[in-house]
C-alpha cells in the first residue's frame, strides 16, 4: 500500500498547487476568481487526499506486500488472491440505474432522479448480496 498512498499524495499535491495557481491566475486576469474551476480542483484535491490517507492508514496496519518491498520478487505474490465473480449482470443494472439518475439530474426531473436512486440502491444491494441470498446452483452440485 506504500506505493498507492505515495501516488495519491503526489496527485493531491499537484491538485492543491494547480487549484491555488488557477484561482490566483483567474483573479489577476479577470479581476475575480473563477469559482467553478477552483472548487472543482479543491474537491479533487480533497478526494485524492482522502484516498491517499486511507491507503496510508492501511499500509501502517498490514505487513509490507511484495510490491512494496525493494527486494520483493514476482514469485512472492503467488498464491490465492481471493474470490472473483465469474459473471454477473448486477454491474450492468447498477450502471443503467446510475444513468437513469444522471438523466434525471440533467433534465431536472425529480421523479426520474428518485426512480434512478431507488434503482441504484437496489442494484447495489443486489451486487453486494449476490452470493449471500437463496440457494445457488453451481456446476459442482
Amino acid at each position: 500500500m506504500k506505493s498507492e498512498w505515495r501516488l495519491f499524495g503526489i496527485v493531491s499535491l499537484f491538485l492543491a498547487i494547480a487549484g491555488i495557481v488557477y484561482g490566483l491566475w483567474t483573479h489577476f486576469e479577470t479581476g475575480r476568481v473563477e469559482w467553478i474551476g477552483t472548487v472543482a480542483l479543491a474537491l479533487s484535491f480533497l478526494l485524492t487526499s482522502m484516498c491517499g490517507g486511507f491507503f496510508w492508514f492501511v499500509s501502517r496496519r498490514i505487513d509490507p506486500r511484495p510490491e512494496d518491498r525493494p527486494d520483493g520478487e514476482i514469485a512472492d505474490g503467488a498464491g490465492e488472491i481471493g474470490f472473483f465473480s465469474p459473471g454477473s449482470y448486477w454491474p450492468f443494472g447498477l450502471a443503467l440505474a446510475a444513468t437513469i439518475a444522471g438523466l434525471g439530474l440533467v433534465f431536472w426531473q425529480w421523479w426520474l432522479i428518485a426512480t434512478g436512486l431507488i434503482a441504484v440502491l437496489g442494484g447495489a444491494c443486489g451486487l453486494l448480496f449476490e452470493y449471500y441470498s437463496g440457494t445457488r446452483r453451481t456446476a459442482e452440485h
